[in-house]
């Protein structure tokens, strides 16, 4: 795959939990390319770069996944700015609620869907998790305060 399209598969598999720009998969890919866990492909239209995962790298990534767990960090610019929202005029607090209400709303709708069609049963508790990520956020945006 290209970096554009793994940008694009990232989105799909796991954007509703975990966010991945193209600056960092360009950054990366050239080092992980230089450490020996992915090898370059064809190159592709407009000069793009198509890259596949070596042996190397996969054992890489399964040592990753088998890796302990722990605790995640909370990393959320939505929250970092309601926890000081306080600042803001109600005019702009209210913005800030109404347009992060709207788009998290619609990210339920999304985020429902694909759980009620998720058969995996490793995919599926992650779906059912980006569900009640999503309502608990809306909860959270419910509870800011209008004044």
């Amino acid at each position: 795959m290209t970096g554009g399209q793994l940008v694009a598969a990232a989105g799909e598999q796991f954007g509703a939990f975990f966010s991945v720009t193209r600056s960092q998969v360009y950054r990366e890919l050239p080092v992980l390319a230089e450490a020996g866990l992915l090898k370059l492909g064809k190159v592709g239209a407009r000069a793009s770069q198509q890259y596949a995962i070596t042996a190397a790298g996969r054992r890489s990534f399964k040592a990753w996944l088998a890796a302990d767990g722990g605790v995640d960090p909370l990393r959320s610019p939505l929250v970092l700015r309601l926890l000081h929202a306080g600042m803001l005029t109600t005019k702009q607090r209210a913005h800030l609620v109404g347009t992060s209400r709207e788009a998290y709303a619609e990210r339920l709708v999304a985020a429902r869907a694909a759980a009620r069609g998720e058969s995996d049963p490793y995919r599926k508790p992650v779906a059912d998790f980006a569900v009640a990520h999503v309502r608990a956020m809306l909860k959270l945006l419910d509870a800011v305060p209008e004044e």
